[in-house]
């Protein structure tokens, strides 16, 4: 690795592997965290200081790393979501592209494979405050163009699902045939 992408993200080593309850646990937090350590026990099957014990290590290991709140952006002024492909010269994940995330209409920001560097979640109270967003990152050195594609609607967001494994089986398809 070189000094620009060193400390861009790492992860966390996870003391010991998830096991079952550690993904029940994550399970009820991405859909409700403000339940109780007793609610999140009832639930899991587990006590209380079992799960407030768990979900320590979750946080301590960086497995849990925040809890927030789910914000609906049309309820707050900002209707108009899109995905911004950058493209930029040389490696997308350098430190100049990193500044990327100071922007605040940038909710998401992921490196790529393909015929792009950057995907950009990218939420704005109207198309002109989406053009005003372009108009600067067309500014940046090393930013050759961009593609949007502005969303029409969204028929399911959600967060990881961490209590999902492979294992599972797909809800609601029918079995593969084999092959």
């Amino acid at each position: 690795m070189n000094a620009e992408t060193d400390n861009v993200r790492r992860k966390a080593p996870s003391a010991r592997p998830l096991d079952a309850f550690d993904r029940r646990i994550l399970g009820v937090l991405v859909e409700d965290a403000r339940l109780s350590y007793a609610e999140i026990g009832q639930v899991v099957g587990l006590s209380a200081p079992a799960v407030h014990e768990r979900v320590r290590r979750l946080r301590a290991a960086g497995i849990v790393k925040r809890i927030q709140a789910a914000v609906d952006g049309h309820a707050v002024g900002k209707p108009l979501l899109a995905f911004v492909h950058v493209d930029a010269e040389g490696w997308g994940k350098s430190q100049r592209m990193m500044r990327l995330k100071d922007f605040p209409e940038v909710e998401e920001m992921h490196s790529v494979a393909g015929d792009t560097c950057v995907v950009l979640k990218v939420r704005t109270a109207s198309p002109q405050a989406m053009e005003h967003f372009l108009s600067q990152l067309h500014v940046l050195p090393g930013i050759r163009g961009t593609k949007s594609y502005v969303v029409l609607s969204t028929y399911l967001e959600r967060p990881v699902q961490a209590d999902v494994t492979q294992d599972w089986p797909a809800v609601g398809l029918p079995p593969a045939s084999p092959a």
